[in-house]
């Protein structure tokens, strides 16, 4: 049986593919850096270092303004220090925009950070701003490159006890290696 399709409409075919097939790859690769940004949340909330460097390339930088300008390591290394005067902190990934240009691109990401305190004068923090990223895909693997951080807001007010009780009479909280999730989510491991 012969083929009913002529070699202008298999070619049309062909060329209507390549763009859908260019739609398809910038979806993936927004993904892979959507991906890349809730690790990092997970990563700082958890306080899993191993974590955290899996979301940066070797070589990356990461410029939290005057608090912290350094290596990706360097970031890591630091992550104790700092997390050690919270309970509890929670990263939230808002607007997320990229933009892809072959094996670069570059993400503008809003967020919300939660941080409570530890007793006996606990505090609620919480600040917003934006991560501006740029990233590299090597050995087809995106990774943050260049980070960023713009502050844009910050609310500090001490805990009212009677929330924290309220908080604590509902359930499970946390963060790091204790967080409920490690045992109720095992394909979530350390």
């Amino acid at each position: 049986m012969m083929s009913t399709t002529t070699p202008t409409a298999q070619a049309q075919g062909e060329h209507a593919a390549a763009p859908r097939d260019a739609q398809l790859q910038a979806l993936l690769d927004k993904d892979a850096l959507y991906e890349l940004a809730v690790r990092y949340a997970r990563a700082i909330d958890r306080r899993d270092r191993a974590l955290l460097l899996s979301v940066y390339h070797e070589d990356a930088v990461d410029d939290h303004g005057v608090m912290f300008k350094g290596s990706a390591a360097a970031f890591a290394d630091w992550q104790p220090e700092v997390m050690a005067r919270f309970e509890v902190t929670a990263h939230y990934i808002m607007n997320t925009s990229y933009r892809l240009d072959g094996d670069h691109a570059q993400g503008e990401l809003y967020f919300v950070a939660y941080h409570r305190t530890k007793a006996p004068d606990a505090k609620e923090v919480v600040i917003g701003g934006r991560y501006l990223d740029r990233y590299e895909r090597r050995a087809n693997v995106w990774k943050i490159a260049h980070r960023t951080l713009v502050w844009d807001f910050s609310r500090e007010h001490p805990l009212d006890p009677a929330q924290r009780d309220f908080l604590a009479s509902l359930g499970e909280s946390g963060c790091g290696s204790d967080d409920a999730s490690f045992g109720l989510l095992p394909l979530f491991k350390r």
